[in-house]
């Protein structure tokens, strides 16, 4: 019978290939298989990119009189890619003008205060909201809004958008435009002169009159009122998990239909609990911490593993597929608030996926037995 190249290697121990080769200066490989091989297990075991950026501390941020905004996009934190975040205070009587983004649509949590907005559709229609404390609104990419501090009392509230490279101080602003457009453009566009002489700035963060009322009547009382709910109680009616060691409320495009780019959730993690081992196979992981202290470990494949340890004020992020667990490595709990980039949530857990194996298999992977692999079913998912 003809011994074909393919039965003698098939035959052939791995150790005797070796010796084969060197003897005869034959390869066994296809031209530059080798060479490539070396060259993609290099690329992938560069050293994991630090993940966690100071939002609060890290960049100069703006301030003025109204108020703060500090951001953390590609520039700031090369690794989040697919999302950026602002943290903004708003003083009692100040606003966020009028303004709308082009790349990106924008999700918010009120941290502290009471938040008032506006919001104009391309159908038309607007809609004013209150929002408060454990509230979130999700604006539509290209949806004209304002944001005003109501009451006496500063508002803060953590900002997300579905773009990486989204710059807050890069919104297409109201007072930009119109400072910048001819006036006699401006008069014959609005049948009025009014805006006419206003000075080259734009405003951004704005001082006037401590607004108090929910709701104020529009300067066209014709205009209708929207349709599309663009508010969701998110402590209030987030879907709720409980777990041994803390909680999750999860708000998904199911729950808040227009949030149709991202899925928000607010985890709790008790002292001395670690929210276990796990990925997300559909979406990256963004992550503001509001109180507490913790550390993430992810694992991006090919022995790579980094820990990074977190507080108040920091945002982490964690690519789409890698493995991460939280541990509370504090003395108080510690609360988050995560955004994914994707309308529906997903995840799987190492110990479900252990458990959803034949136990000899998983002994065989290990080198235990069969008893011992059994006894993985006790490992559970969540937070514990």
């Amino acid at each position: 019978m003809e011994l074909t190249r393919r039965r003698f290697i098939a035959a052939t121990p791995l150790s005797a290939m070796g010796l084969l080769s060197a003897a005869t200066g034959l390869s066994l490989l296809a031209p530059g298989t080798a060479k490539a091989s070396t060259s993609a297990r290099d690329k992938h075991r560069e050293p994991l990119e630090d993940f966690i950026y100071d939002i609060e501390n890290g960049s100069e941020g703006w301030s003025g009189a109204g108020g703060t905004a500090k951001e953390a996009t590609v520039e700031e934190f090369p690794v989040s890619q697919s999302i950026a975040g602002v943290l903004m205070t708003l003083k009692p009587g100040a606003f966020r003008e009028l303004h709308w983004h082009s790349i990106a649509a924008e999700w918010a949590y009120v941290l502290e205060g009471r938040v008032r907005t506006t919001v104009i559709s391309p159908d038309g229609s607007s809609s004013t909201d209150v929002f408060e404390v454990g509230d979130i609104w999700y604006f539509p990419k290209g949806h004209g809004h304002c944001l005003e501090c109501l009451g006496d009392k500063t508002c803060k509230f953590i900002l997300g958008f579905d773009s990486g490279h989204f710059s807050e101080f890069g919104t297409f602003s109201l007072t930009d435009w119109i400072s910048h457009t001819n006036p006699g453009i401006l008069s014959h566009n609005m049948h009025s002169n009014v805006l006419a002489n206003q000075p080259a700035r734009e405003l951004y963060i704005g001082t006037g009159k401590i607004v108090t009322l929910p709701r104020e009547p529009y300067i066209n009382p014709d205009i209708p009122e929207g349709t599309s709910a663009h508010k969701f109680r998110m402590e209030a009616d987030g879907i709720l998990q409980n777990y041994a060691g803390g909680y999750t409320k999860l708000v998904s495009s199911k729950e808040f239909p227009i949030q149709t780019t991202l899925t928000a959730l607010r985890m709790n993690i008790e002292p001395g609990a670690m929210r276990a081992m796990h990925w997300h196979p559909n979406a990256d992981e963004w992550q503001y911490v509001m109180s507490g202290e913790g550390r993430v470990t992810i694992f991006g494949s090919h022995g790579r593993v980094k820990a990074m340890s977190y507080n108040q004020g920091k945002v982490a992020f964690i690519k789409q597929g890698y493995g991460h667990f939280i541990e509370n490595t504090g003395k108080e709990t510690l609360k988050l608030v995560v955004l994914f980039n994707s309308p529906v949530y997903e995840e799987v857990a190492l110990n479900t996926w252990l458990n959803a194996n034949p136990p000899q298999l998983i002994a065989d992977h290990f080198g235990i037995t069969v008893d011992q692999a059994t006894s993985l079913v006790k490992g559970g998912s969540g937070i514990f």
